[in-house]
């Protein structure tokens, strides 16, 4: 990994305003007891999560077993990881090595970073560039936004460069470590996934240019609502990269569409989330799905998440595997685009609540 960047303030110019203060200094004001209407998002009844149906049991793949298990634990983790990136695009990822001191650091040092003060973030607010080094803010896209998002959030660009905030004290250690240890993790999960769709174990590294590949830490807040059921922390999307890893403190609120219902994801103590992202569903050709998911809110404690999107390198064009479609006998379902326009467009207003993959689908696919 490239030496630590750690930014100084951005230029008054270049700081775009939002239409809101963050989420934080609202829920902290004491003015607010009910949800204001800028933020008022209803799911529709039929939307509400379910997860006591038989037939969405998470799956779970057992990190160990996959580097240094024997040659039958092996196969059988490969044979459920096949299937839970078939039937799922998400899965639990457990015994994977990163200690959860490096995990609870990376949140704490979030936590932290949100305590900041409005007027000590404004410097790091960023531009409406997607690949800004460093962008912290509130909602979704402000520029755009028809409902704003309960959460703040705060982003940084770990690879291949990585970049971090100068404040809080600690925070470039402890994101330098958290994204170290992700990314060794998602680069033996990326060649087992090969190995499921029986290609070499560096296919997709090879076809994706990881070693340039971007890396993002993007960490979210999300306070208590008083009305958590007339709120939204983020709506229902999928991730544009790879893979990506995902942990959380003690709250829950992630939720996951499985067989078009929507499910409680409630990830074991210092697990992993992993899921697929839009560039390997156009990777795989359709095999393998990039899922819809959202976070929700409660009434009751503030949620942290801290989501790590793992992609090709910016500049990789992305297409179906040719080796895939030649061996299943298949046509290409989706156009080439690279990958750094392909976030340009999902942060558009172009993509705004809606498959972003659409727009690369070829006519009658």
């Amino acid at each position: 990994m490239a030496p630590t960047t750690v930014h100084a303030p951005l230029k008054e110019a270049d700081i775009q305003p939002t239409k809101a203060s963050s989420i934080k200094a609202l829920t902290e004001s004491g003015s607010v007891t009910s949800v204001p209407s800028e933020y008022n998002f209803t799911l529709n009844p039929n939307d509400q999560a379910n997860s006591n149906d038989p037939d969405h049991s998470i799956p779970t793949i057992d990190f160990s077993l996959l580097i240094s298990g024997s040659p039958e634990q092996r196969s059988k983790i490969l044979h459920d990881l096949r299937k839970a990136c078939e039937d799922w695009g998400f899965f639990m990822v457990i015994n994977h090595g990163v200690e959860e001191s490096v995990m609870k650091g990376m949140i704490d040092a979030c936590e932290a970073f949100f305590n900041l003060t409005d007027e000590e973030k404004k410097e790091f607010q960023g531009t409406r560039n997607a690949l800004d080094p460093i962008k912290c803010g509130t909602s979704f896209n402000v520029a755009i936004d028809k409902v704003l998002l309960w959460r703040d959030f705060i982003k940084v660009i770990s690879h291949p460069e990585f970049n971090s905030p100068h404040k809080p004290a600690g925070f470039s250690e402890a994101a330098l470590e958290f994204s170290k240890r992700t990314r060794e993790v998602a680069t033996e999960l990326l060649k087992a996934i090969s190995e499921t769709l029986g290609l070499e174990s560096d296919y997709i590294a090879k076809a994706m240019n990881w070693d340039q590949g971007l890396q993002m830490v993007a960490a979210n807040y999300y306070p208590a609502c008083p009305q958590p059921d007339r709120a939204i922390g983020i709506p229902p999307h999928t991730d544009h990269g790879l893979v990506t890893l995902l942990i959380q403190n003690q709250m829950g609120g992630l939720q996951v569409q499985h067989k078009g219902k929507w499910v409680n994801w409630n990830a074991m103590p210092n697990a992993i989330v992993v899921n697929l992202g839009d560039q390997m569903q156009v990777l795989t050709n359709d095999m393998y799905k990039s899922v819809w998911h959202r976070a929700v809110v409660n009434n009751t404690a503030t949620r942290i998440s801290i989501a790590v999107p793992h992609g090709p390198s910016v500049d990789t064009v992305v297409v179906p595997s040719p080796e895939l479609l030649e061996r299943e006998g298949l046509s290409p379902s989706y156009s080439g685009i690279s990958y750094k326009d392909y976030i340009t467009l999902q942060q558009s207003a172009k993509s705004y609540m809606k498959p972003c993959l659409d727009n690369l689908r070829i006519h009658g696919k």
